[in-house]
């Protein structure tokens, strides 16, 4: 296919909005964790860990639709998953019902989602020109902030009219209309398979690429930061409206929309952030968010008892900037390896990345268990956060290590 000019075109409007609709019980767990902590009797660290679950699985499938997308087409790998995704989703709905299942079942539900992720940014680079793929990938890294937004949306409205169990069953049963839109988007898109001209392994390919490796490592320290705050946002904004005296339901309910709405703010990020490093370059833009979004991280905790309107605008700028660098970090991964490699080098990616990520919302949780000790919800908010400030930091750290401008960030200074 020869490349086009990025720009939002029907073809990728089609695969946003099917990617919305695949997402749409990615964080319903979340939206729903505050009420089922209390009906499961679950603490903390373990309510963390069945979202950690989620994570794992999610970067199991990361890493092996990667690696298949290279070997036998990205678009067969794209809507495959989009098909298992969909079943998976109905499964976790029918019969996740106390702490056990749930962390086996959205653990399953998690596995095939990568699929609609890297393979799909491998449809980009395929598609439209680097010189413009910061837009391209960044529209595609909005479609996932708008998913996730569209999942705590209708996961809020639906735990208000019949509890966790309406959630679940409402969440489970849209990803088969986001496959469906994907396969019909897709259906005379190439499934191109690129020669590996002498099969480089992607270590070697790593060794040779200094801003290869420090892209992956700042994607770790990055998913380990927004993948944790987008794990337990809900759970805070509800903790900061029951100190302001709501009731757990509905501080539940109205914590959901709002950690919609700043997955939304997070789309306007993605769009826009992506098309921004095509003209500043990509090196200055990841810098200046990562270190935003870290200062984010670690203050944000101890201000769980401020006034409301300054703690949910806040809220919504940390969700801009946490996500904002997502798209940047894609589209430079892109120009620095080859296409036939490409897809090995998402995968060690996604290992790194959402291995990190899974972990921090578990260290996250258990410095929470620790909340009676500190005698002051401030305190204990605000040293949890700071188990992703400290990913924030490091991201930054790995940002200004770049040496040389991917092709995208072309007036970067060296």
């Amino acid at each position: 296919m020869i490349p086009l000019a990025a720009r939002f075109d029907g073809w990728l409007a089609a695969i946003c909005l099917g990617r919305i609709f695949i997402h749409a019980n990615f964080l319903v767990y979340a939206a729903c964790m505050p009420m089922l902590s209390q009906t499961w009797s679950m603490s903390a660290a373990q309510a963390g860990t069945v979202a950690s679950g989620f994570t794992l699985g999610y970067a199991a499938s990361l890493v092996v639709t990667a690696w298949l997308a290279e070997r036998v087409g990205a678009r067969r790998i794209f809507l495959g998953s989009a098909a298992v995704s969909a079943v998976a989703a109905i499964g976790f709905a029918a019969f996740a019902v106390d702490y056990a299942t749930a962390v086996v079942l959205y653990t399953l539900a998690a596995l095939p989602q990568g699929g609609v992720y890297t393979p799909g940014i491998m449809l980009m680079a395929e598609r439209y020109p680097a010189e413009r793929r910061g837009y391209a990938v960044g529209w595609l890294l909005a479609s996932t902030s708008l998913g996730l937004a569209f999942s705590l949306i209708v996961s809020g409205a639906l735990l208000a009219l019949g509890g966790p169990s309406a959630a679940f069953l409402g969440t489970g049963i849209l990803p088969a209309v986001g496959a469906a839109i994907l396969w019909r988007a897709t259906r005379d898109t190439p499934n191109a398979v690129h020669a590996h001209g002498g099969h480089v392994p992607a270590l070697e390919v790593l060794r040779a690429q200094p801003n290869a490796r420090r892209l992956i490592a700042g994607y770790a320290w990055h998913s380990w930061e927004v993948l944790g705050m987008w794990a337990w946002m809900p759970a805070f904004l509800a903790a900061a409206f029951m100190l302001d005296g709501a009731d757990r339901a509905r501080a539940t309910e109205i914590a959901a929309y709002l950690a919609g709405v700043m997955h939304v703010v997070g789309a306007v990020a993605s769009s826009s952030m992506g098309r921004l490093s095509d003209r500043l370059g990509r090196r200055r833009v990841l810098i200046e968010l990562a270190a935003a979004g870290a200062l984010c991280s670690s203050g944000i905790g101890f201000l769980v008892a401020a006034p409301l309107a300054l703690l949910v605008a806040l809220v919504f700028f940390y969700g801009f900037v946490a996500i904002g660098d997502s798209p940047v970090l894609s589209a430079a991964i892109t120009e620095e390896v080859a296409p036939a490699r490409l897809g090995s080098i998402l995968a060690i990616r996604a290992l790194l990345g959402f291995g990190a990520g899974a972990v921090s919302p578990i260290l996250f949780g258990a410095v929470l268990d620790l909340a009676p000790t500190m005698r002051n919800p401030a305190v204990a908010w605000g040293f949890a956060f700071a188990v992703f400030g400290a990913g924030g930091w490091l991201a930054v750290w790995c940002a200004t290590g770049l040496r040389t401008a991917p092709p995208g960030g072309g007036r970067d200074a060296r």
